[in-house]
């Protein structure tokens, strides 16, 4: 079960970024133990949840509730604000490349990817980066364990790695004490536009996903434990 302060609303997938409302009863906030809304957004692009992010921590007060977003995107890369042209795609000239806010060099989105993005008050929180990137990849590795599955985080490269293989991706934007963004975990998905990039920024670096580890649930319902975890985390 999810904490008892936590709420989900849910939206059907669109192919562009659409709000949703926050569920009515979280209207109230324990400073004790903040609240947190979890949204399944289903296949959104990019680009708009991007700026709906950005829009949303600008507009955050005091009392603004934290927020998990469950999305998907349809192909794309995305350059963090350390990507270097080095690393840019080569010869997938069919996917966009953004340029994104976030840490980090380039990864790659597309369908049967979870992407969880964390729009929370980390001061609120008592958090600092370091502490929410182990968070996230506590969140992951412990999905990970449900399923039989061994893996580990790495201090030197952030994210979470089954042997020598990355299975999920992080990357995080702070301002003001608040964060959006946040970690991106392989599913069942195609794996090749990956072979057009540095990965992260790794040359050579091997990507997995769970379907080809023995894992066939679905994409929703393996975003639904790693929002539990988080939210178990969070508490």
């Amino acid at each position: 079960m999810l904490p008892s302060r936590v709420y989900i609303t849910q939206s059907n997938g669109v192919s562009a970024f659409t709000p949703v409302p926050v569920h009515p009863q979280a209207s109230a906030r324990a400073p004790a133990d903040p609240p947190l809304v979890v949204k399944t957004l289903g296949l959104v692009e990019y680009d708009p949840t991007w700026r709906a992010m950005q829009a949303f921590t600008a507009a955050r007060t005091a009392d603004t509730i934290d927020e998990i977003w469950l999305v998907q995107h349809p192909p794309v890369y995305t350059l963090g604000v350390a990507g270097r042209a080095a690393h840019l795609p080569r010869g997938r000239d069919d996917i966009p490349v953004v340029r994104s806010d976030r840490g980090g060099q380039i990864t790659y989105h597309g369908p049967g990817q979870v992407v969880a993005y964390l729009l929370l008050d980390m001061k609120r929180r008592g958090l600092t980066v370091r502490p929410l990137v182990r968070l996230m990849e506590a969140a992951v590795i412990d999905s990970l364990a449900e399923y039989g599955i061994t893996a580990a985080g790495r201090a030197e490269a952030p994210g979470v790695y089954v042997a020598d293989a990355k299975i999920a991706a992080l990357g995080l934007r702070v301002t003001r004490g608040c964060c959006y963004h946040g970690l991106a975990l392989n599913v069942d998905m195609d794996l090749s536009p990956f072979n057009a990039i540095d990965p992260c920024g790794y040359p050579g670096l091997t990507v997995t996903q769970l379907r080809d580890l023995g894992v066939t649930e679905s994409p929703q319902r393996v975003a639904e434990h790693v929002a539990r975890h988080l939210t178990r985390l969070l508490a």
